[in-house]
């Protein structure tokens, strides 16, 4: 009888012990890191059209992409593989590295873009909507296999319907998500670790699903990824006509992170009760010249330099006209000694 009883004990103890842990390791993973001043980061880049010169908005002509590939390197920055995207997120980065993203898989992409990445080896994430692939305009389920037998081509989940995901009911929300994984099952054997918000449009509820489904979720505000960076919410430079001229590749490959600690609030979704929201970031207590931080916002539906409140390792965004366009968007930067830093934040409208 004593002897039952301490093996039950004992058996009560390691399963504590195994609970604590798997809640030790879930909360390490969520909680931010200590600030690195040397980290170089991650800088990730969306494309989605190519050559489709009548969509300036999403498009890239093919020859200033070449051109993109070739400032990337001649800068002696490296092509991050995403199957070691893990690797690289979770250490200190010291050297810069550039991540390739694709949204939507346009035909015009295998066309186009394909045959360079595939010449060149050039390894990218291509996320997919499920409900277009094989209709006119987009890449078949066929051309999709084909790239990704490649060990430097990964295929992301960009959700079933691509519609403005942020209005569904939650249970639509789900249905659609679980909809384009079990397609991604059929049709690949697997379901992707990478999602990407289409629009980058999510609320909280919405995201803390997506935490359950995949390792990596990408948005489309600007910033560098560094590994306080909730991975979850990734940042990435859009891509196109407009915002890809050569001076401003230049400039934006270039890019370090700008650290933090917590941003608030957590959740993205605005309704007119909380626009403009109270944004608050928090950074390390070790971070220096946080005073030269400067943020811009599109408040009042224009670009604007923001009111900023500095107050110890904090700083609070001071908005004073609400968000009119669907899509309120922050982007801070800051010059120190190592070259321009910088980070964005993107709200949605109801």
């Amino acid at each position: 009888m004593i002897v039952k009883t301490i093996f039950s004990l004992a058996a009560s103890i390691i399963k504590f012990i195994i609970i604590y842990l798997f809640f030790l390791n879930a909360y390490g993973e969520t909680v931010n890191k200590k600030y690195e001043p040397s980290e170089k980061g991650i800088l990730a880049l969306m494309y989605h059209r190519f050559e489709e010169n009548k969509y300036p908005s999403t498009n890239i002509k093919i020859d200033v992409f070449k051109k993109h590939i070739n400032i990337i390197k001649k800068n002696n920055f490296s092509f991050l593989n995403p199957k070691n995207f893990e690797e690289e997120f979770f250490r200190v980065s010291k050297e810069k590295k550039i991540l390739l993203t694709i949204d939507d898989a346009f035909s015009s992409f295998y066309l186009k873009a394909w045959p360079i990445l595939k010449k060149n080896k050039i390894p990218f994430i291509l996320f997919v909507s499920t409900e277009a692939v094989g209709k006119k305009g987009y890449m078949s389920w066929n051309e999709l296999i084909e790239i990704s037998k490649e060990d430097f081509v990964f295929i992301g989940n960009h959700s079933h319907s691509h519609e403005y995901l942020v209005n569904y009911k939650f249970a639509e929300f789900k249905e659609d998500i679980n909809k384009s994984m079990k397609i991604f099952e059929t049709k690949l054997g697997y379901n992707s670790k990478f999602f990407s918000y289409p629009f980058g449009e999510y609320s909280l509820e919405q995201k803390k699903y997506i935490t359950k489904k995949f390792d990596y979720a990408f948005g489309q505000h600007s910033g560098v990824i560094d590994l306080n960076k909730d991975k979850y919410e990734l940042p990435r430079f859009p891509i196109n006509e407009k915002y890809g001229d050569l001076e401003r590749f230049n400039f934006l490959i270039n890019l370090l992170p700008i650290q933090y600690k917590l941003i608030t609030p957590e959740d993205k979704f605005l309704s007119d009760i909380n626009n403009p929201p109270a944004l608050t970031i928090e950074f390390f207590r070790d971070q220096t010249n946080l005073k030269k931080i400067n943020c811009f916002s599109n408040e009042g539906g224009k670009w604007k330099n923001s009111k900023l409140k500095y107050e110890n390792n904090r700083i609070e965004v001071i908005f004073t006209e609400k968000f009119l366009t669907r899509r309120g968007r922050i982007n801070c930067s800051m010059q120190d000694k190592d070259g321009w830093r910088w980070f964005g934040t993107q709200f949605t409208l109801n």
